[in-house]
């Protein structure tokens, strides 16, 4: 794959379709099994994967995600996405290809509304996207508004339309970085319709800080999403691991105490109770996003848990050691050991 040159959003876009145009199910299993024994090992069990579905790739990646759902059944939960990466408007044939990848089996419903050329066309985009998840009886998770831009603004748009289809609780919406952009008055109306709406919000800072900002000087803003204002205002606020050594971030290593440690310098949330609030972001609050049943500690829930070695969130978070024991509804997926020695001369 050719290196990145300066990390815009249109060429790690370019960068990617020559690569997706010559994928195999083999090569996808290899690649991002890999992706999830290291995240297995960091603790994470719960991954939903977006398979792009377009002209370029067509049905390969998601033929190949649902590949690996199948291999990774029993041991991790996978959600495959049917993400439409270069638009439907845009791009021609991709309902129908959208359509195809739901009776395969697809989870999820995606979107990238945004990045139509036209506001209504976003909007369409929307609309569309909403039909085909009724169709299916299928949750929605789009990337929204993932720019500075200020005219961007498919995201309140998205939440009256979740409104009025009845599907609170069901819709997702990762990046919106836009919204940092708008001034006060606007930015407060569109988090009040998300909480309205019951929209979880995922802001991934890996990503935001490394593609969002490209044309600032100085002050170059940081591109992540008002998530501690969203949290403030009661949104449904989760956080994950976006892109694994792609062209759009050239880290990332499934591990949430880091993504939740990002979180908290980004969003500046760093006294006890945001710390808090950031570890639940990528627990607690993800799990919401996901309607994971049975989800946490207390008696009755499945056991699903990391054996952190710290003894508090504050310190995991400092620390950011890898998991002394990982558990998968009771089995023990993964042990890590971390010996350390100090020679005093």
């Amino acid at each position: 794959m050719l290196p990145n040159k300066d990390y815009t959003f249109a060429e790690c876009l370019e960068l990617t379709w020559a690569h997706k145009a010559r994928y195999t199910n083999e090569e996808i299993l290899e690649r991002a099994g890999r992706a999830i024994e290291e995240g297995i090992l960091n603790g994470t069990t719960v991954f939903r994967a977006f398979a792009d579905v377009d002209n370029i790739g067509e049905l390969r990646p998601l033929e190949g995600l649902l590949a690996l759902r199948e291999r990774w059944r029993g041991l991790v939960h996978i959600e495959v996405v049917a993400f439409p990466q270069e638009g439907i408007m845009r791009n021609p044939g991709t309902d129908l290809l959208m359509g195809e990848a739901m009776r395969l089996g697809a989870d999820v419903v995606g979107g990238l509304p945004w990045f139509e050329m036209l506001d209504e066309d976003a909007r369409a985009h929307i609309d569309w996207c909403f039909e085909l998840a009724k169709k299916h009886d299928k949750d929605i998770h789009m990337l929204v508004d993932d720019t500075d831009n200020t005219l961007s603004r498919s995201l309140e748009y998205l939440a009256v339309k979740t409104m009025r289809e009845g599907y609170q609780g069901r819709v997702s919406a990762s990046h919106c970085g836009a919204l940092a952009a708008y001034n006060e008055v606007h930015a407060h109306k569109v988090m009040d319709l998300l909480k309205e709406a019951n929209v979880s919000i995922s802001s991934n800072p890996h990503i935001s800080l490394v593609v969002q900002g490209r044309y600032d000087l100085e002050p170059i803003r940081r591109g992540i999403t008002r998530a501690k204002q969203l949290w403030q205002v009661g949104v449904n606020v989760f956080s994950s691991q976006d892109d694994v050594a792609d062209p759009f971030y050239p880290f990332g290593r499934n591990d949430q105490q880091e993504v939740a440690s990002y979180v908290c310098h980004t969003a500046h949330m760093t006294t006890r109770n945001e710390i808090d609030a950031a570890f639940d972001f990528v627990t607690y609050n993800a799990a919401r996003a996901l309607r994971l049943q049975n989800y946490g500690l207390d008696p009755g829930c499945k056991a699903d848990l990391n054996v952190l070695a710290a003894p508090s969130v504050p310190q995991v978070l400092r620390l950011q050691q890898p998991p002394l024991c990982v558990v998968r509804d009771g089995r023990i997926l993964a042990r890590n050991h971390l010996q350390r020695e100090f020679f005093k001369t």
